[in-house]
């Protein structure tokens, strides 16, 4: 398929936290862009914060995305789609509660796709390493495109509403990414249109969607203010308990160039800085401000042990200008202003010193 330099895109679920900033590089770069919210007024923070683009946005209301055609008429007279609509919260009783919505959502986007989007030249699936790497291994692994993540599968299938909450999210990122392919496959003959998949791990970084105060963080942003400025783990949690990351910018970096690359047609795409431990961040945190929370401080770096490591190379290659953001950590610290005028976090960068190998 030809690379995507211009023309309309597509962006479901806009005023997400990723989303945002992808909305943000998409204008920036010349794309007009259609929006999907689920109600006039969320779509109003991101009028105002695009404003100078003018006509180059618009919004559509999408109110329930697992409905059949949901996306119809959104998918009509748009050259590209960026699909990052999708639950992501610990809070499943029963795990049909999130994995329905995530397989549905992906599904009725792309069923409209085939139907009704006769402009469109490629289709990208915000997935998740979620999708990739599986938990609890014996041995440290490093995680490629190549794995998927069956156990988290089987968890939820063995134990239904017993399974463990990230198990329970895993599956959903999983199953609905695997949903996703197996349909483009089945259509593939009949399709003007190719599909990509980016996987990044925990997404971390500045906000600049809407955001009242710190119970509206989204779910990553919330865990990392909880574990990082206000103490919430443990000394044992805080040593052991990390994943790997990437800043949000990078992701939505990631995206754009997932449109703009020939190559990328057909390919899913790790996007990851490297692994982390929550006191990596506390003790970059620190070096801002000493009053964050000193954490463990016995726990150390160099000897610690990452249990999963995922792979980005591949993106590196395929999906240029990726390489140096990819190669070195920053760190984000979150500042709460006290004023009742504003409520916005605001980032500085620190610097972590540890460099991806």
């Amino acid at each position: 398929m030809p690379a995507i330099a211009s023309g309309k895109v597509l962006v479901t679920g806009a005023n997400g936290y990723v989303a945002v900033w992808l909305v943000k590089q998409l204008l920036e770069q010349g794309f007009s862009v259609r929006g999907t919210v689920r109600s006039p007024a969320k779509a109003e923070h991101l009028k105002k914060l695009f404003a100078s683009h003018g006509d180059k946005l618009e919004f559509v209301v999408v109110e329930d995305i697992t409905k059949d055609g949901a996306f119809d008429e959104a998918v009509k007279g748009v050259d590209a789609i960026q699909h990052t609509a999708s639950p992501f919260h610990f809070n499943a009783v029963d795990p049909s509660e999130i994995i329905g919505p995530a397989v549905a959502g992906t599904g009725t986007i792309l069923q409209s796709a085939l139907k009704f989007g006769t402009n469109v030249k490629r289709v990208v699936v915000l997935s998740s390493t979620a999708a990739v790497q599986e938990a609890g291994l014996p041995e440290p692994k490093v995680f490629t495109e190549k794995d998927w993540n069956n156990k988290a599968i089987e968890e939820v299938e063995t134990k239904g509403k017993d399974a463990d909450q990230i198990e329970k999210y895993t599956a959903s990122k999983t199953l609905a990414e695997k949903a996703a392919w197996a349909w483009y496959e089945k259509n593939k003959a009949q399709l003007k249109w190719d599909l990509v998949v980016v996987n990044p791990p925990f997404v971390f970084g500045p906000l600049i969607h809407e955001i009242s105060d710190v119970s509206a963080l989204n779910t990553s942003m919330n865990l990392w203010y909880l574990f990082v400025l206000k103490g919430a783990g443990d000394a044992a949690t805080l040593a052991t308990v990390g994943n790997c990351w990437a800043d949000v910018r990078d992701v939505a970096t990631a995206l754009v160039r997932a449109l703009e690359k020939p190559e990328a047609g057909g390919e899913r795409f790790i996007i990851s800085a490297g692994p982390w431990k929550w006191q990596d961040w506390v003790n970059s945190a620190r070096k801002f401000s000493p009053s964050v929370p000193a954490g463990n401080t016995e726990w150390k770096r160099e000897t610690n042990v990452d249990p999963i490591i995922t792979d980005s190379s591949k993106a590196s290659k395929v999906l240029e200008g990726l390489v140096e953001v990819l190669n070195a950590f920053a760190c984000f610290l979150v500042v709460f202003e006290s004023s009742q005028h504003t409520r916005i976090p605001t980032f500085i960068p620190v610097r972590f010193g540890i460099k991806k190998e």
